[in-house]
């Protein structure tokens, strides 16, 4: 990583970006994700479980209708609302708090299990962000992912993004999370073991359009690569979009289309 790079600014439009539209709209599609990385994670009751980079909270909701304690954390506070809403709404106890994925403010070997669906792999400093998820979970506990990989639809749906804005430079992909070579060099000794499994999300839409409008809408990163473009690179970025949809499509009349994804469970040394 560039040593020169401004990694706080670069946090700062990322967290403008996620803070933008409305997440959860996509967000709580993906809630499958959550309850097979509790499975995953054989999460069980009166466990500590904390969840970083929570979003509208997916697999929150999934540890806590588990029995577990949880706490669940993101550094958009508008999301942690939409999360404690889901939970008022099932009844199920959660604690919820800003923070840094970066900087997580608990003390060391505070949890049993930490998870992070689609989050806490877009923390630019990610040498720091794999340091805090290990150093917050017990020696034995289990830190469980999940992570878009490069090749897999939302991988280069990210790609294709670049294209047209392109990404700071000397920022890692966060894309890397979802390459095991790079997971497990980013753990290093941390972690005693690791089991990783691919898994595919389906993204269901009634077509590439309606794909489009929901996240040119919604879908915080591509909300902001719209607005960032002129009308003719908008129309643009639009066409390729709708050209990967098109290619992914696995269905006929409407849109279904597969994402590749890691689930890791990683064992704490």
């Amino acid at each position: 990583m560039n040593a020169m790079v401004d990694l706080k600014a670069v946090k700062g439009r990322q967290q403008s970006a996620w803070s933008s539209g409305n997440y959860a709209v996509v967000g709580t599609t993906l809630q499958i994700v959550g309850e097979q990385l509790a499975e995953a994670c054989d999460i069980n009751w009166d466990e500590r479980v904390l969840d970083v980079a929570a979003g509208n909270g997916n697999a929150t909701l999934a540890a806590a209708r588990r029995g577990a304690t949880v706490t669940s954390t993101d550094y958009v506070e508008g999301l942690l609302r939409q999360g404690a809403a889901r939970a008022d709404a099932e009844g199920v106890k959660v604690r919820f708090e800003p923070a840094d994925a970066e900087e997580l403010p608990y003390a060391d070997g505070s949890f049993d299990v930490v998870l992070s669906t689609f989050g806490v792999m877009f923390a630019p400093d990610q040498a720091r962000a794999a340091a805090e998820l290990a150093r917050v979970c017990r020696p034995g506990g289990r830190i469980g992912l999940a992570n878009w990989t490069p090749e897999g639809f939302i991988g280069q749906l990210f790609k294709t993004l670049g294209r047209h804005v392109p990404p700071p430079v000397g920022v890692q992909s966060p894309a890397l999370w979802g390459v095991e070579t790079h997971l497990r060099s980013l753990f290093g000794d941390t972690i005693e073991s690791v089991a990783i499994k691919r898994r595919m999300f389906n993204f269901r839409y009634r077509s590439p359009e309606h794909f489009v409008e929901v996240f040119r809408t919604w879908y915080g990163p591509v909300h902001k690569a719209f607005a960032a473009l002129p009308a003719e690179g908008a129309s643009a970025l639009n066409a390729d979009l709708l050209t990967l949809l098109a290619a992914r499509n696995r269905a006929a009349g409407v849109l279904v289309v597969p994402s590749e994804y890691l689930e890791v469970v990683a064992i704490r040394r």
